[in-house]
């Protein structure tokens, strides 16, 4: 049962690799990134399967120190799980090179965004102000600065006049 089960997961798996690696790359990137969503989590059942196949291994390779013949059952234990293992390997691989596409594309269609924003002639005006308002602000900062600078050298004169204006008889 569990062979006819994992035989027809690997079918519908690769039916949907298929169907994802053939079909154009020109989804919303809603549907891309929902598309990418699913595709993480047949990623995280094929990690899941991949762990049970080591634990399995491992187990396996326990209880082969049980036994006289340890090498020979290393080998058959060892060749039990290389076929377990390299489906699931053939499919991460197919899964890997699709949301690598997946993600070109989202990035792609992103950085398209984001140059198409930068060009737009109200970002361009938006720019423009805020540089206006920036140098205006270092003017400004400049003139408060230059404004202290001179309060620090008026100190000592404006100290006498107030001594010379307060003298109390």
């Amino acid at each position: 049962m569990s062979k006819l089960f994992s035989l027809r997961t690997v079918c519908s798996f690769g039916v949907f690799l298929l169907v994802c690696f053939f079909s154009t790359l020109s989804l919303a990137t809603p549907a891309e990134e929902a598309q990418l969503e699913q595709l993480d989590k047949i990623e995280r059942d094929l990690e899941l399967q991949r762990d049970w196949a080591k634990y399995r291994w491992d187990k396996a390779n326990f209880e082969c120190y049980q036994k006289y013949w340890v090498n020979d059952c290393l080998k058959d234990s060892r060749a039990q799980y290389r076929k377990e293992i390299d489906p699931i390997r053939v499919q991460e691989v197919e899964l890997h090179e699709v949301q690598r596409k997946l993600r070109a594309s989202i990035k792609d269609q992103r950085d398209a965004a984001k140059i198409a924003e930068r060009a737009s002639t109200e970002k361009a005006a938006e720019r423009m102000s805020n540089q206006k308002e920036f140098e205006e602000k270092q003017k400004a900062a400049a003139a408060r600065a230059a404004d202290v600078e001179q309060r620090r050298k008026d100190a000592p004169k404006r100290a006498q006049e107030n001594k010379a204006g307060t003298q109390l008889d």
